[in-house]
């Protein structure tokens, strides 16, 4: 029985942090032997909002390390680069052209961000939902990770597939294969050292709410000492009223591999004075062997450029066939 076809991309905006590598990539890592792997770097997405063009091929390449760093394997795994699969934009402005204007108008991301950025909110923030339903149904995908806060964008996705398998599809033959979301409660959402109400985001205007996957022992060091916590002694999970404490157990907690009722033992009768050394001394522990096989990488260019060679081969020849078929659905003339 072959695998299931798992499907995944993140944007190539800033550096990496533990919510990224805890929420998303180390989950990939611990289940990609039961899955056949497509991971992107989505370079399309992070142009929906405005950028830095002389950073973005840069943070593209770095990305691909850091994947690989942390344990992608590319004997299950294809990792590419979106902009090299021509695909992803032609099958967006197909899929365009069935989705209704008011079914993007009500995602909730777009709301949020068209208020940040004003008059000069572009299209593309508008359209990248149908761009990411392109991402996703040209792969056949059977599961997508996806956090709480991205259900939304999925749901889309599916509706689309479904509103181009009523209109052009056949009875027992459906043009597009509908995905199903992948969610993993634990480590799903890592919140902010700055405020343990909101999620760990690059976008975050302060590096102190976040560590990145490449930061140096005096960065965690810092970040750590100058995090939010609350005056109260003695640290527990699930406390509503105490939501930074409940999010440095948790980040105690993944990044030791240890259980949750270790930890809640441990540090029951802890101070901050005596926990976030110990918290900083076990980051610093996780992240290491991650930059240091990230640093090898980068020196080694070649052999990254390679990868993202052959993965945008094998990516290629699986996108177009789909393409292939949702334009023959659709009625176009093939090429001669």
């Amino acid at each position: 029985m072959s695998k299931q076809r798992v499907l995944s991309g993140i944007q190539t905006t800033g550096n990496l942090h533990l919510g990224n590598y805890l929420g998303a990539i180390r989950n990939w890592v611990e289940i990609q032997q039961d899955y056949d792997n497509f991971f992107f770097f989505a370079d399309l997405h992070a142009i929906t909002v405005p950028h830095d063009a002389k950073v973005l091929a840069a943070n593209t390449f770095n990305l691909a390390a850091i994947y690989l760093a942390c344990g992608i394997d590319l004997n299950c795994s294809t990792i590419f680069v979106q902009s090299h699969v021509s695909a992803h934009s032609e099958l967006a402005w197909l899929l365009n052209c069935v989705t209704p204007l008011n079914w993007l108008e009500r995602m909730i991301q777009f709301k949020e961000k068209a208020v940040k950025q004003g008059e000069n909110v572009g299209v593309g923030l508008l359209d990248y939902p149908v761009l990411m339903a392109a991402d996703i149904l040209l792969y056949d995908a059977d599961k997508v990770p996806v956090g709480e806060d991205q259900k939304q964008h999925l749901e889309l996705t599916r509706d689309i597939a479904g509103r181009v398998n009523d209109q052009f599809g056949k009875k027992k033959q459906p043009v597009l294969k509908v995905p199903e979301p992948m969610i993993r409660k634990e480590g799903a959402r890592v919140m902010s050292l700055a405020d343990g109400t909101k999620k760990m985001s690059k976008s975050d205007p302060s590096e102190l709410s976040r560590i990145d996957l490449l930061d140096p022992p005096d960065a965690i060091t810092r970040k750590i000492k100058k995090c939010k916590t609350d005056p109260v002694k003695g640290l527990a999970f699930d406390d509503p009223e105490r939501p930074e404490c409940h999010n440095l157990l948790t980040l105690y907690q993944l990044l030791g591999n240890k259980t949750k009722q270790e930890v809640a033992a441990e540090c029951q009768d802890m101070g901050w004075g005596q926990f976030k050394p110990l918290l900083t001394e076990t980051a610093v522990e996780a992240l290491k062997p991650i930059q240091v096989k990230y640093n090898e990488l980068m020196d080694n260019q070649d052999y990254l450029n390679s990868v993202l060679r052959d993965g945008a081969a094998k990516a290629s020849s699986v996108a177009n066939q789909t393409l292939v078929r949702v334009k023959d659905a659709m009625g176009f003339l093939p090429p001669m």
